[in-house]
């Protein structure tokens, strides 16, 4: 049971190892994925919109063109109604067709208005689509960039992010399904990505507080997975700090240099003095 619970952690541990690695490619990167992408969906929606602007011009001359036809019939009528004014036989047939006429005029005259407006959008919308082409050309050139910056950096690393890639592969194999997805899910609720931790100087590798030596000893000992009880993660082992020992030889070593030296200052504070009584 030992065995295989310090194989687990073990398996854990170095997951977590390489999905740092692969964090740290992610980091190199930045935000220029983002950008890239938030450039694509920004000129996506500029081509709605002018796609959008387009079909409006078209409906729009449709409608001119409708009306357009309108004051060709009405003109007709008009020709027709004259025509028969001709051979009225009476003043009230005369007026009934005058009546016709002045409204087959009025309705050439609301076409031509309407055309007239209609125009005036047109001109809007061309003016719009315009500037939504500037932008778009501007934005094109953006991307381009960001795309060529993106390229390098991925072929800067494309190769080892591949090889880590099949290693985690790998690695993920020797896991518990069950211990993988919690891996997982610990890993999504970490800002720094961390899942698996070493206790560093009797703290947790992830939140910084505090674990109790028992504690310790139990992590130690491997015989079953122990989380943090602050943050969650799991924690694999504890470091032990041979840097710490070195500092603290040196801190020692100084500090022997440092009474040595205020020692011999004292001594010569003495004979100075005793100097003095001697005149």
């Amino acid at each position: 049971m030992e065995n295989s619970v310090a194989k687990k952690l073990e398996a854990l541990l170095k997951l977590q190892q390489i999905d740092s690695k692969l964090d740290e490619i992610e980091k190199i990167r930045g935000d220029l994925p983002e950008e890239v992408q938030d450039l694509e969906d920004e000129m996506e929606g500029y081509q709605t919109r002018i796609a959008k602007f387009n079909e409006e011009l078209k409906s729009f001359q449709d409608t001119i063109n409708q009306h357009k036809q309108g004051i060709k019939d009405a003109e007709r009528l008009i020709e027709k109604y004259q025509a028969q004014q001709k051979d009225v036989r009476n003043s009230r047939e005369f007026t009934a067709i005058s009546k016709e006429i002045e409204l087959q005029e009025l309705e050439i005259e609301m076409f031509k208005k309407k055309n007239k407006e209609l125009e005036l959008k047109i001109e809007g919308k061309k003016k719009q689509i315009e500037e939504i082409q500037q932008l778009l050309a501007e934005r094109q050139r953006d991307l381009e960039n960001k795309r060529k910056e993106l390229e390098v950096i991925i072929a800067e690393s494309e190769e080892e992010e591949a090889k880590l890639f099949k290693e985690r592969e790998k690695c993920v194999k020797n896991i518990d399904p069950r211990l993988y997805k919690s891996y997982m899910k610990i890993r999504e609720n970490s800002n720094n990505g961390l899942a698996v931790v070493m206790v560093k100087r009797d703290a947790c590798g992830g939140c910084f507080n505090v674990v109790p030596p028992q504690r310790q000893v139990e992590i130690r000992e491997q015989k079953k997975i122990i989380i943090c009880e602050h943050c969650g993660r799991i924690l694999a082992g504890v470091e032990t700090v041979v840097e710490d020992a070195a500092t603290d030889k040196n801190l020692a070593k100084k500090a022997v240099v440092r009474n040595r030296f205020i020692e011999e200052r004292k001594a010569k504070v003495i004979d100075l003095s005793i100097g003095s009584f001697d005149d």
